[in-house]
């Protein structure tokens, strides 16, 4: 058997995107069910915020130790460790009864998702040539509005029936025996696929010059990289807000009830989620085909586009178009899914695939949605209001959009000049 030809390549995707879902449904049961835990627990919106930065901090502290092994170790044992992990944190989420306690499982559920986030994009690099991976990737970053959306149905139907608490007991337990799936699955030769396409394998003779923490430094010499980085920072940071507290902003806002505002929610996500990535996806690989700032400019035109969408998401008094319009800014930031994750393993050596992933990782949690969900409710709580408070996210969309389409430039300016990934 070719050692560059794994085995089952489809059916390990399949498995990976599965986890993923799942991976997603854990992570927003917390926003399904934020205005039952409020009530019992009394604690503010600042308080709410800091419960998710508290997800947050035990995701990205962590990443960079997954990226550094996830370059040297077998990787199977790594991600199905990570998805036990999460597991176990999010059913220990359902047992609190205190503030300090629900932080500490969320810090968990963020540790065991760092290993399966971190290593599992460069695990499917490894499945797929260049001219396949994005497609690839793109399959296996629909499980994020999928999950987000099951995770905001089912967790608000589950507490209004049975109460917040049994919503994490229902996501917990499945995660406990799926992270044995991965025992099963062959781990495919770092780079086995690169081979296969010529710019990829150009890619494939870039080496790490250092090892060991320094080689996380050296990422940042590559100029294109940064650019990729530095928008999804950006983004990051008005999603992580966004997706914690819109189906609060609607309960407030415009009367729904909570119930209701995760239902829309979570059936918006789930369609926007899919034909977006699907589509951006598709669109990227067109076009990355024409030019080699396809990728980018698909990147840098939805941000752009989705910042005037969003403020009229957020201010429009009238509850059926503000619904509209929340639909069509959830489109257009999903649109660039697939396309920001293959920039973010492409633009880098074969070789550092993991760590540029666990290096994004800890950049866009560090300076992005660590911090915003705690600002808009520090706002909200100071306003008194929710409405003007998350006015700051389409904000950061702007710099998300200059940022991109700075990349696109800059890719075709360096392909021009022989420079491919624009040092």
């Amino acid at each position: 058997m070719n050692e560059k030809k794994p085995l089952w390549p489809v059916g390990s995707l399949v498995v990976l995107t599965g986890l993923n879902l799942l991976d997603y449904l854990d992570r927003q049961l917390l926003a399904a069910v934020l205005t039952p835990i409020k009530n019992e627990l009394r604690l503010s919106d600042e308080q709410l915020g800091t419960i998710q930065s508290a997800f947050m901090w035990g995701y990205f502290l962590t990443s960079p130790i997954f990226g550094w092994l996830g370059d040297r170790v077998p990787r199977r044992w790594l991600v199905g460790a990570g998805v036990f992990v999460w597991s176990l944190g999010t059913l220990m989420s359902g047992h609190v009864s205190a503030l300090g306690a629900l932080i500490f499982f969320r810090v968990l559920v963020g540790f065991g998702e760092a290993s399966f986030g971190t290593i599992s994009p460069a695990w499917i690099a490894d499945l797929f040539s260049a001219k396949r991976r994005n497609t690839a990737i793109s399959i296996f970053y629909l499980a994020i509005p999928v999950g987000s959306a099951l995770g905001y149905i089912i967790g608000s139907a589950v507490a209004a029936r049975f109460g917040w608490r049994a919503a994490f007991l229902w996501a917990g337990y499945p995660g406990l025996l799926l992270a044995f799936v991965l025992l099963g699955l062959r781990e495919p030769q770092r780079g086995a696929m690169d081979g296969a396409d010529t710019a990829a394998g150009e890619a494939a003779e870039a080496q790490p010059q250092s090892g060991g923490w320094r080689a996380y430094l050296e990422l940042w010499k590559f100029r294109r990289y940064r650019l990729v980085v530095a928008g999804y920072v950006a983004q990051t940071f008005a999603m992580g807000a966004f997706a914690l507290w819109a189906p609060t902003f609607l309960y407030r806002v415009h009367r729904m009830t909570f119930e209701a505002a995760g239902r829309f929610f979570g059936l918006a996500l789930v369609l926007t989620g899919i034909t977006a990535t699907l589509a951006g996806g598709l669109a990227a690989t067109a076009w990355q085909r024409r030019s080699p700032a396809g990728y980018a400019w698909v990147l840098g035109l939805s941000a752009a586009l989705a910042v005037p969408v969003a403020f009229a998401a957020f201010l429009l008094p009238d509850p059926g178009q503000a619904r509209v319009a929340l639909v069509g800014a959830m489109f257009l930031l999903f649109v660039p899914t697939g396309p920001i994750n293959t920039l973010i393993l492409e633009t880098v050596p074969v070789a550092e695939r993991a760590r540029a992933m666990a290096a994004s990782i800890f950049a866009i949690h560090f300076f992005g949605d660590l911090w915003s969900p705690r600002i808009v409710g520090a706002l909200s709580d100071r306003f008194g209001s929710l409405q003007p408070a998350v006015l700051l996210l389409p904000v950061a969309l702007i710099g998300s959009a200059g940022f991109w389409l700075w990349l696109a430039m800059t890719t075709q300016r360096s392909e021009a000049e022989g420079d491919p990934r624009g040092v």
